[in-house]
C-alpha cells in the first residue's frame, strides 16, 4: 500500500522495499592497483564474503574467495609463494586461477582442489573484479573505459579515499545522478544547467553549476559568477567517470578527473571510494601540483560526506513522491535494474536511450533569494557545529 485514508484526506506512506536479493552484475573496481602490488595478501569483505587479493611474482594482480577449502583457512593470513597465495594452516598453494598448485605434505593434489577465481581487470591504476550472478564472462561492450590522461606526465597521479557505508544499500549513491536539487541544500551548488542520458549500460549526468555565495565556509577565493562544469558518466552500475572543467583553464579540455565507485560489502552496506587526479598548471612543480589534487579530494570527501550523514538517518524508499523538477528518478532506477536481474530478463525500457533536462529557472530564481537574504542578514547556509 502506497497511501492512506486520514479522514478525508489521503496519505503517501513510504514503501520502503527490500534489499535485492543478489549483487549487482559488471565491474566493480577494489581500489588502486598499487594498493595491492605488494607481494602480500589483503582481505576485501565484498558480495557479501571475503576475497583475497594477492600479486605473485609475475606481479599479475589476482582475487580468490578468502577461505581455503581444504580446512577453512584464511588465505588473507597466508604467505605470498612464487605466484600462489598460501595457506597459513597447512600449507597449500593456490594459484591465481583458482587450481591448487602443491601441498606440500602430500602425495598429490586433489582432482577437485579448485576454489573462486575471480576475473579481474586492471585499468587506469585501478583493480575491478567482475560479479556476475550467472556465472557468465562480461561481453566487451561494457568493459571499463580508459582514461586517456593516466599515466600522462601533464597530470598528477591519483589522491584515492574510501569510507565505509552502513545501514544503506548502493543504490543511494547512484540516486544522485539524477537528484539536481539536493546540491543546492547539501552540497552548497546552484545547479544552472542540468541534464540526463541513459543508454545501454551508461547512465549520464551533465551539469554546469556555480558556488552558494552564502555558504562561507566554502568560498576558498572562489569567484560566485564562474560556472564549473561536469559531465559525469556511470559505466555499469558502479563506477562513475567525471570530467570537470575548473575556472582558469582555457585548454577547453577536463582538468579534473574525478572517479565515484563503490562495491557491495553487504545488503545494506557497501564501500564508497573517490580518488582524484588534476591537471598540473604550466610552470607549477610536481609537488605544487600534487598539493592542488589533494586540496580538490579533501573537497570531493566533504561533499561525500554531507551525502553519508543523509542516508545513515533517512528511509529506503521505492515509491518517492516527486515534483515536476525532481528529475527521472523512476527512469533511473529502471536503468539500474538492469544490473540485477538475469541477462534474459533486461527488457527495452532499461537500455533504451532516455534522456530528460530540467528547467531550472525557477528553482534559481528561489534559490537567489535565499542567498540574498542569507547574505543581507550575514548568515551562513551552512549550519554551525553543535558543540
Amino acid at each position: 500500500m502506497s497511501a492512506i485514508q486520514n479522514g478525508t484526506d489521503e496519505v503517501r506512506v513510504i514503501d520502503t522495499g527490500a534489499p535485492p536479493t543478489r549483487f549487482a552484475r559488471g565491474w566493480h573496481c577494489l581500489g588502486l592497483a598499487s594498493e595491492f602490488s605488494d607481494g602480500k595478501p589483503h582481505q576485501i569483505s565484498a558480495f557479501g564474503t571475503e576475497l583475497v587479493v594477492f600479486a605473485g611474482e609475475d606481479g599479475k594482480l589476482n582475487v580468490l574467495n578468502a577461505f581455503c577449502p581444504h580446512m577453512g583457512g584464511n588465505l588473507a593470513d597466508g604467505t605470498v609463494k612464487g605466484d600462489t597465495i598460501a595457506c597459513p594452516f597447512h600449507d597449500w598453494r593456490w594459484r591465481g586461477d583458482g587450481k591448487c598448485a602443491d601441498i606440500p605434505y602430500a602425495r598429490r593434489v586433489p582432482p577437485l582442489a579448485r576454489t573462486k577465481s575471480w576475473l579481474t581487470l586492471e585499468r587506469n591504476g585501478q583493480l575491478f573484479v567482475w560479479n556476475d550472478p550467472q556465472n557468465r564472462k562480461p561481453p566487451a561492450e561494457v568493459t571499463i573505459p580508459e582514461i586517456s590522461v593516466f599515466g600522462d606526465e601533464g597530470w598528477t597521479d591519483w589522491v584515492w579515499n574510501k569510507l565505509e557505508v552502513r545501514g544503506s544499500h548502493c543504490r543511494e549513491i547512484v540516486d544522485n545522478v539524477v537528484d539536481m536539487a539536493h546540491f543546492f541544500y547539501v552540497h552548497y551548488g546552484m545547479p544552472t544547467y542540468f541534464k540526463n542520458v541513459f543508454e545501454g549500460h551508461v547512465a549520464t549526468q551533465v551539469m554546469r553549476s556555480k558556488p552558494r555565495a552564502d555558504a562561507v565556509d566554502v568560498k576558498l577565493g572562489t569567484n560566485y559568477d564562474t560556472e564549473s562544469a561536469s559531465d559525469a558518466s556511470y559505466f555499469g552500475p558502479s563506477y562513475m567517470i567525471d570530467k570537470l572543467w575548473t575556472e582558469g583553464d582555457d585548454s577547453g579540455e577536463p582538468n579534473i578527473m574525478l572517479i565515484n565507485c563503490h562495491y557491495p560489502i553487504s545488503a545494506d552496506s557497501f564501500m564508497l571510494q573517490y580518488g582524484v587526479m588534476v591537471k598540473k598548471p604550466e610552470g607549477v612543480p610536481d609537488a605544487v601540483a600534487n598539493g592542488i589534487a589533494a586540496q580538490v579530494a579533501a573537497g570531493v570527501a566533504i561533499g561525500f560526506e554531507q551525502d553519508v550523514e543523509i542516508w545513515k538517518k533517512k528511509s529506503s524508499i521505492d515509491n518517492p513522491l516527486l515534483s515536476e523538477e525532481d528529475g527521472p528518478v523512476y527512469q533511473l532506477r529502471r536503468w539500474y535494474e538492469q544490473f540485477y536481474v538475469d541477462v534474459e530478463d533486461i527488457n527495452p525500457e532499461m537500455t533504451n536511450r532516455f534522456e530528460f533536462e530540467i528547467d531550472t529557472d525557477r528553482a534559481l530564481k528561489n534559490w537567489q533569494v535565499e542567498v540574498d537574504a542569507n547574505l543581507a542578514a550575514g548568515r551562513s547556509a551552512i549550519p554551525s557545529p553543535v558543540s
